[in-house]
């Protein structure tokens, strides 16, 4: 998303922060690794990607794996911009690429209050926590445990 009168942060994709939370706590709760494993950095390909196109493929992924998404939380830690006046804007962004109604995902912004390189205005910070349910129904389940064994982990 973004700001007018804010210079936005610089990446290899796009820069966008906040979606990149969200993928990455998506991935997390499927034990599927993080946004790097997925989108690799300095692969010209992911260069300048769009970063809802990148959460668009990865909700894909899960559900092709029977994962569902319940619920996002996301937490901006910035000074500037001021996140609470375009909250309800990224809410209803982030829920139409996940699939969700907007009052399933909660976006808040909150101040460093001046301290340290967040408080100076040199990055943001951003936390995301999202809920998964996955229909088990047709998965093997994992030898001893009773329990849906997930995709074949790497290593």
């Amino acid at each position: 998303m973004h700001f007018p009168d804010h210079p936005g942060l610089s990446g290899f994709s796009d820069g966008d922060a906040v979606t990149h939370a969200v993928i990455d706590a998506l991935l997390g709760a499927a034990c599927l690794g993080d946004i790097g494993t997925h989108f690799p950095p300095g692969v010209e390909r992911w260069r300048g990607a769009d970063s809802m196109d990148l959460l668009s493929q990865v909700v894909e992924k899960l559900r092709d794996d029977s994962w569902h998404v319940g619920n996002l939380d996301v937490t901006v830690i910035c000074e500037t911009p001021r996140i609470g006046t375009r909250a309800a804007d990224m809410r209803r962004l982030v829920a139409e690429r996940t699939g969700l109604v907007p009052g399933a995902v909660s976006v808040k912004g909150k101040s460093n209050e001046r301290m340290g390189w967040i408080g100076r205005g040199e990055g943001i910070a951003v936390h995301a926590v999202a809920l998964l349910f996955r229909d088990t129904r047709g998965v093997e389940p994992h030898a001893g445990t009773g329990r849906a064994e997930g995709p074949p982990q790497p290593g």
